[in-house]
């Protein structure tokens, strides 16, 4: 058994089954998204719960995987939330997601800018490619690229989200509170 990361001390059910995973996960907070920033990094988010069975697939299959471990821990900060203690940003990022891809679902993969900016969406992803999805490994690797090689169209893809995101929220002040517009 390898030497727990830091979700070790959280008080989920969810975050502590991937205590001892190889990968180096951190909880939602100031300190990932400070290391991120310090190490020019991109955050590699997993949003999951602790029933859900295909959560639990690309734990084993992927998590628990010394080579796509290995490869987070030196390219990307980890962040792993439980969608059930935090049901604010699962909200925000499946969101994201589903303008991204069309569909959403968990285990939920966003991979974003240490300034919490996503630039790729999706959902379960095997270890290696599949049935038309690409593997883990060779998915983080050509992202990985991208945002230290490719920043012109990372950031219009940063930008298409973020306008997506304001429409969504103007339209539903706009609802909320027709008489203020």
């Amino acid at each position: 058994m390898s030497k727990p990361n830091k979700l070790i001390n959280e008080k989920s059910p969810y975050l502590l089954q991937h205590a001892f995973n190889p990968i180096d996960w951190y909880p939602w907070g100031p300190e990932a998204f400070a290391k991120a920033q310090k190490e020019n990094k991109p955050i590699f988010l997993s949003i999951g719960y602790s029933t859900c069975h295909w959560c639990h697939v690309m734990a084993h299959e992927s998590f628990e995987d010394e080579e796509v471990a290995q490869y987070v821990n030196e390219h990307y900060v980890a962040i792993k939330v439980d969608r059930e203690e935090r049901p604010d940003i699962d909200s925000i990022y499946m969101r994201v997601c589903q303008m991204m891809t069309g569909r959403g679902g968990w285990p939920l993969t966003i991979i974003m800018t240490p300034d919490k900016i996503p630039f790729f969406s999706g959902t379960y992803f095997p270890r290696t490619s599949r049935q038309n999805l690409p593997g883990i490994l060779d998915l983080l690797k050509t992202l990985e690229h991208n945002y230290h090689h490719e920043k012109e169209k990372r950031m219009s893809t940063e930008e298409s989200v973020q306008q997506a995101l304001f429409q969504t929220v103007q339209k539903k002040v706009k609802k909320a509170y027709p008489e203020k517009l």
